[in-house]
């Protein structure tokens, strides 16, 4: 079982200028989404992050909340928090596939999103896994977005623009000749 495994942890990274995190979480299952929420933001403020919480109403919106949110705020990264438990229909499978599946696509698009989506078989694995006090994985999804963070921030080099630059073509317009 898992849950009896020790697993190796990262360190949370540092950071020099501040994060900004959004925590988009799914409270279908209010009690287990309340104690994803608060592993998450304690990790949030251990690395020194600032961050903000918003509802959605399933799993499936959670990828569009973030969507919605890359494009139009100014956040660091983001933190995805639901859970799913699987029922009686095929209905399961594609709340799971779909979500994972977009935020994937936007993880590999260079979005930094620590997917915190639980996808279990009942209410007691789901309760084991959002323990903040426990396995706490709303933690380690916003340790998982921190980690990402700081591997865009090391990478990106504000030096290195591609296409025109300013500078060129001020040059160019001085170097006319009338």
């Amino acid at each position: 079982m898992a849950s009896n495994e020790n697993h190796h942890e990262l360190e949370l990274p540092s950071f020099d200028k501040p994060v900004k995190l959004l925590i988009v979480a799914s409270p279908y299952y209010k009690d287990v989404s309340d104690q994803q929420i608060k592993g998450a933001q304690a990790i949030a403020e251990k690395a020194g992050a600032s961050y903000d919480v918003i509802f959605v109403p399933g799993a499936l919106e959670i990828p569009t909340a973030i969507a919605i949110a890359e494009q139009k705020s100014n956040y660091d990264g983001y933190v995805a928090l639901g859970c799913v438990i699987r029922g009686e229909t095929t209905h399961y499978d594609t709340v799971c596939n779909d979500s994972s599946r977009a935020i994937q696509l936007m993880g590999l698009q260079g979005v930094c999103i620590g997917n915190g989506i639980l996808t279990v078989e009942n209410k007691q694995q789901a309760d084991v896994r959002a323990e903040a006090a426990g396995q706490n994985k709303g933690g380690g999804a916003a340790a998982a977005a921190l980690h990402l963070i700081a591997l865009s921030r090391k990478w990106t080099n504000p030096g290195h623009n591609v296409g025109f630059h300013s500078d060129a073509i001020e040059l160019a317009s001085t170097n006319t000749t009338a």
